[in-house]
């Protein structure tokens, strides 16, 4: 019997935080703040017919009604739907040319971009152009002047032979010359 007395103790404690949880009081709160509905002038206006016709009468007379309302609000219902279909539309078309408008700002910043390459890598190949002309007539005037040393060497061993060979005596005179040096040298 103890386990029957702390069991419902233990329901009777939850049910008490229920009570107190956040929940319920969102739901007090929200029956405390609630706005009725005005009265609505069709509910409680049936008064009962004398008889089976009236009734019948009454009765077709209501359908009439309930269906002249049901047309009305389809055709609110029906305006409303065309109206948030034009509005979609009309977003749509406003998205597509953001799109495209932007599409175009891209592509035409994306031209400008190939243009200044375009323009940097030729004035990179004109000054790369410049560097090999420069290089080419540096090379052109080294090799000038090497020349002109090479030349000017030629020219002093050509004079310094043509000096030495006229001092160079035939093979045939050879002989005389030599004995002409010796007489000359010896003393008799």
């Amino acid at each position: 019997m103890a386990t029957t007395g702390s069991s419902s103790f233990k329901t009777l404690s939850k049910t008490l935080l229920r009570s107190f949880s956040s929940k319920s009081s969102h739901h007090n709160n929200h029956q405390q703040t609630h706005k009725f509905l005005e009265p609505n002038s069709f509910l409680g206006s049936w008064k009962s017919p004398n008889g089976p016709k009236d009734a019948e009468k009454k009765l077709a007379q209501l359908r009439r009604d309930y269906a002249k309302q049901v047309k009305d609000v389809r055709k609110e219902y029906i305006h409303e739907m065309e109206l948030s279909r034009l509005e979609k539309l009309r977003k749509e078309e406003a998205r597509k040319e953001a799109i495209r408008v932007a599409n175009e700002e891209r592509k035409r910043l994306k031209a400008e971009a190939a243009k200044v390459r375009a323009q940097e890598r030729m004035i990179a190949e004109e000054e790369f152009r410049q560097t090999l002309l420069k290089e080419r007539a540096e090379k052109l005037e080294y090799w000038r002047t090497t020349q002109k040393i090479h030349e000017g060497k030629k020219k002093e061993m050509n004079e310094l032979l043509h000096r030495q060979s006229s001092m160079w005596i035939d093979e045939r005179d050879l002989e005389r010359t030599t004995l002409a040096g010796i007489v000359e040298i010896t003393p008799l």
